[in-house]
Order: structure tokens, then C-alpha cells, then sequence
């Protein structure tokens, strides 16, 4: 005998719960409570009930799928966040499309592609060097920006980024540092500008000198902090201790300058910030702030999803606190141990 097909009314009878509680369970988990949540989820376990995904979305008109735009695929910084977008995304019954906005010619033109495609009910966009002209598309699907931002309204959500950069300062002072080094993201990037403003502020609020020529420019990659390292070994008269505006920049800072002779955290402590997996795993371990990103994750779909279901363009936006970790990349300088 062929089993029955289980459907919502079966679902909501075994749970206790209404058809239109089991409907919202399944598109928008984050607002039913969790007991509701578990009752509806043990219920369609228990009946075998499968959803018509492609049917539920062409009764609404949506396709279903969500994009995220990301600057480097590469960059192991993302890993995180991506898994904090599937876990919200996919329990609501949508698709995650990733797309890597550096990797043709025009990022703009690749932005505008996916804004007028109708391939996605909404996207988010981890790249704050794309052209908020672009948004202003007609008829574009919600968007929301996280980690880096532009100089639009758009909902996104971000960490203290210069608070971050405060606190990196804050301890290597404490620590005794007096002569503390910069190596900042690429020029005109939003974090980069934070980041500064933050190390900046710190030195200030420690009546430290803010000296240029200890301010090296990077691209948050490992090479850039090579090169950072590079020019650092050529100092001649070089700071005790550098914060590095990505985690990234850090191993390739460190890697050079022991391949070098010179010992971290003995001869110069190093701050990153993003806390990646890597981080941990150096040796020292790295110093660094940690960004929570799988809540980033989290924050940004929650956020596209109520802007999704309310056909709307704009919304709040989300800031989220930053953790700082001391390793072993950063110690008092050499003149402070002497005084020991």
C-alpha cells in the first residue's frame, strides 16, 4: 500500500500548533520561539512531511536563493561568515549563492549584473569598495552590507572596528611599548580608515607619538605583510611593537622577520586583528582581536531575510562588539624586562 503524503495540516495536528505557526517555522525560523521551533521540526521528522520548495516560491514570486558577494574567495577570513549565513538561510528554506566580486575586470558591472538578473530574492555584500551608485538600480532585490560598509543607507551589519584598533594599542602600552608601529589596509578601504582612526586615538589617550614612517601600508594579505616586513627589517631606527590591521598581514609579517633572526615577541610584538583560524596555530600564537564572524553571518541573513519579507530596501543595522585575545606574539619590550 503507498504511504500516505504527509502535509502542513499533519504537521501541525502532531505538533500542536497551528498551519500558519508550521509555515512561519519553515520561513522564518528566528521568530518563533524555540520550544514552538523544536515541536514543529520534531513533527516533520516524525510525519516524513517534505516542503515543495520550488512550489512555495513561485507561489510567492521568489527565486529562493540568496547571493553574498565576496571580495577574495580566497581569503580564509570569509570562512566563517559563510557558515553563519547557511545556518540562518538554509533552515528558511533558501539557497546560498557565492560570487567573487574581484573576479572580473569591472566589480561594478558584476554588482549591477546580479542587482537586475532575478536570480536572487536579496543579497549581501562583504565588499565596501563597490559603487553605491550601483545601488540605486530600479527594482533591485533588498541588499545588506557586512564587515565593510559604503557611504550608503544601506542595513549592515559591522564590529568596532576602531575600538579594536584602541584596544590593540591599550595593551601593547600596557605591556610598555612606547614606540608602536602601524601596518594598515589598503588605501580609500573603509576598515583601513576605522582601523587608523582607532590606532590613532589609542596612541593619543597613551601620549604617544604618532610617527609616519612606522606607518606601512598593506592589502590584508599575507604578502603585504612580508613586504611590510621587509621594510621594517630596513628601519633604522624601528618600533618595538606593530599592530596589523588583519591577521592575514600578521603571518606574513612574522614569518619574515624570523626567517630574519629577530625573535617575536623578544625583539618585536605583534598584534593582528580577525582572529582566523591560522591565528592560534603560529608559533607565538597570535596576539589578536577577535571579530565574532559566524555571528556576522548570522546578523546579516537575519537582517535580509525581514527585509525580504517586507519587500522592503531599508532597515536596522547591527553593530557587533569586538573580543580581544592575548597570546604569545606580545610581550614587554626589552627594556621593560630589563627593569624586571
Amino acid at each position: 500500500m503507498d504511504r500516505k503524503i504527509a502535509t502542513i495540516q499533519d504537521v501541525a495536528r502532531t505538533a500542536g500548533v497551528s498551519t500558519a505557526t508550521v509555515s512561519r517555522t519553515l520561513s522564518k525560523p528566528s521568530v518563533v520561539a524555540p520550544a514552538t521551533r523544536e515541536a514543529v521540526q520534531s513533527a516533520i521528522a516524525e510525519t516524513g512531511y517534505r516542503v515543495n520548495a520550488t512550489a512555495s516560491n513561485l507561489r510567492r514570486q521568489r527565486t529562493g536563493s540568496v547571493i553574498v558577494l565576496v571580495p577574495n574567495l580566497a581569503n580564509p577570513f570569509f570562512s566563517q561568515i559563510l557558515a553563519g549565513l547557511s545556518s540562518v538561510l538554509t533552515p528558511a528554506q533558501y539557497g546560498l549563492l557565492v560570487a567573487d566580486t574581484q573576479s572580473g575586470p569591472d566589480p561594478d558591472e558584476r554588482l549591477a549584473h546580479y542587482l537586475t538578473s532575478g536570480q536572487a530574492d536579496g543579497l549581501i555584500l562583504l565588499d565596501g569598495t563597490l559603487s553605491p551608485e550601483v545601488l540605486r538600480t530600479p527594482g533591485r532585490p533588498p541588499v545588506v552590507m557586512a564587515c565593510e560598509w559604503m557611504g550608503s543607507d544601506l542595513p549592515s551589519v559591522t564590529v568596532e572596528n576602531a575600538r579594536g584598533a584602541e584596544m590593540a594599542v591599550d595593551h601593547l602600552a600596557g605591556l610598555g611599548h612606547r614606540a608602536i608601529g602601524h601596518v594598515t589596509g589598503p588605501r580609500g578601504n573603509v576598515l583601513t580608515e576605522t582601523r587608523l582612526e582607532g590606532f590613532t586615538r589609542g596612541l593619543a589617550a597613551r601620549g604617544l607619538p604618532l610617527r609616519e614612517d612606522w606607518v606601512l601600508e598593506g592589502d590584508f594579505t599575507m604578502d603585504s605583510g612580508a613586504a611590510a616586513a621587509r621594510a621594517f627589517l630596513r628601519m633604522a631606527d624601528r618600533p618595538s611593537a606593530l599592530f596589523l590591521s588583519s591577521d592575514e598581514m600578521a603571518v606574513g609579517f612574522m614569518g619574515v622577520v624570523q626567517a630574519a633572526g629577530l625573535r617575536v615577541p623578544q625583539d618585536v610584538s605583534v598584534v593582528g586583528f580577525d582572529n582566523i583560524e591560522m591565528a592560534q596555530h603560529l608559533t607565538p600564537r597570535l596576539t589578536t582581536i577577535r571579530q565574532p564572524r559566524t555571528r556576522i553571518g548570522e546578523s546579516a541573513a537575519e537582517l535580509l531575510l525581514g527585509l525580504i519579507d517586507t519587500a522592503a530596501l531599508t532597515g536596522p543595522s547591527d553593530v557587533i562588539e569586538v573580543e580581544f585575545i592575548a597570546r604569545g606574539s606580545a610581550a614587554p619590550p626589552p627594556s621593560e624586562r630589563n627593569l624586571g
